[in-house]
This record gives structure tokens, sequence and C-alpha cells, in this order.
């Protein structure tokens, strides 16, 4: 498995299928910003607590959500609308929060001893989302299926990591030139999300078709075998 192909297969796929991967990131982040608006306005501080974890909430849920995507537009067309991608995901929406809070502590714990410990634990576990949405499996399983898929291909798992950091810090440079020319609160802010919104699923793309690609290595279809012809 190449890096540098899964990058350009997520770029060709984005091209390809922007007009209906963007309006998705752009919906949950459009109702995840009006809900902790409005709770904040109702409830003062106990709904700025209660937004923070809708947000939470939120990111998982278009994670979820731009993995069927990703999968629904692999045979080069999209199946499934925008709202029936993100009705599928609630289901499994408590197992991905718990799953991702968990990964997220993990990950952070090991940046805090050397660094080395949380690269380390982001390479192996890069795959949970995909594990819960596409298999089914449950919050500690998806950490075991995902490190099962990584194993014997950590370094290329890896190096699509570094890729997709080095172009998500690329794009955050440019946008922050552009948000300190503009220095207006609120422009920021709508920036903020129309930049999110745009690199979301190219993201999504990167980390998912790594999922497809090891798990065909691991895993090939058997070849069909054609029926023996009646006598």
């Amino acid at each position: 498995m190449q890096a540098g192909t899964i990058i350009s297969q997520a770029w060709e796929l984005y091209k390809r299928h922007w007009r209906h991967l963007i309006p998705i990131a752009l919906a949950v982040y459009v109702l995840v910003a009006l809900l902790t608006l409005l709770l904040t306005a109702l409830l003062g501080w106990v709904g700025t607590l209660l937004g923070f974890l809708v947000s939470i909430a939120g990111i998982f849920w278009l994670q979820g959500a731009l993995v069927l995507a990703v999968d629904d537009v692999r045979d080069g067309r999209a199946d499934l609308s925008i709202s029936e991608t993100l009705n599928r995901v609630l289901p499994r929406l408590n197992t991905l929060t718990l799953a991702g809070l968990l990964a997220g502590l993990g990950i952070f714990l090991g940046f805090v001893l050397l660094i080395v410990p949380g690269l380390y634990l982001l390479t192996i576990w890069l795959l949970i989302v995909p594990a819960i949405m596409l298999e089914g499996h449950g919050v500690l399983s998806s950490f075991g299926r995902s490190r099962e898929l990584v194993r014997d291909y950590g370094w290329s798992v890896f190096g699509v990591i570094v890729l997709t950091v080095v172009i998500m810090i690329g794009v955050g440079l440019a946008v922050s030139i552009v948000e300190a020319a503009l220095d207006n609160s609120l422009l920021t802010f709508l920036l903020d999300i129309a930049t999110d919104t745009l690199t979301a699923p190219f993201l999504a793309l990167a980390w998912t078709l790594t999922y497809f690609e090891l798990r065909s290595i691991k895993e090939p279809k058997p070849e069909s075998v054609p029926a023996p012809a009646s006598a």
C-alpha cells in the first residue's frame, strides 16, 4: 500500500463527488452550530456545557456519515441521499462517540508521553470509525479490528496520516492569513465552518480508502469459479 496512491485516489473521488460529500459535512456543522447556540441562549452556562457535548457527538456523527458516504460513492455514484446517510449513523452514534472519546484520550496521553506513543496509537486506531460503521463492531472490538488491519502496514498508514495532516496544515495556514486580514469575528466563524466543511470529506476519503485498501490486502475476495457445464 502506497500512501501517495491513497491520497491521489482520495483527491480524484473528491473532485468527482464533492457535490454530494460537502453538503453532508455542511448539514452536520450547521445543525450542531445552531443547536449549540440555541442551548447557550436558553440555558446559559448549562447550555454551553450541553452544547460542548453536542459538538463532540457531532464530530463523530460527521465521521460516521462520511465513512458511509465514501463507501456509497466508490462504485461511481451516490445511491443514498444526504438524509439517508445521516440517519443511518444515528443507531451507531453512541458507539462512535464512546470509541472516539476513548481513542482521543489515549492518543492525547500518548502525545503527553514524549509524542511517539501518541503517533503510534493514532496509527493503529485510525480505522475505528470504518470498523464500527461498515462492519458493525462495538466500542472495544473496533480498536482490535483497526489494529488488526493496520498490522504489518503501520508505516504506510502513518504516511497517509502525515500527508493528510500536512495538507490540512497548509489549508489552515492559508485560512489564518485570510482571517487575520478580515479581522472580523463573525466572518472568521463562518470561514472556519466553510473550511471544515470543505476539508472534512477529503480527510474521510483518505482514511476510509486506507481501510478498504488494507481490507482488500488482508482479506482478498476469493475468485469466482464458473459452474461446471451440464452434461
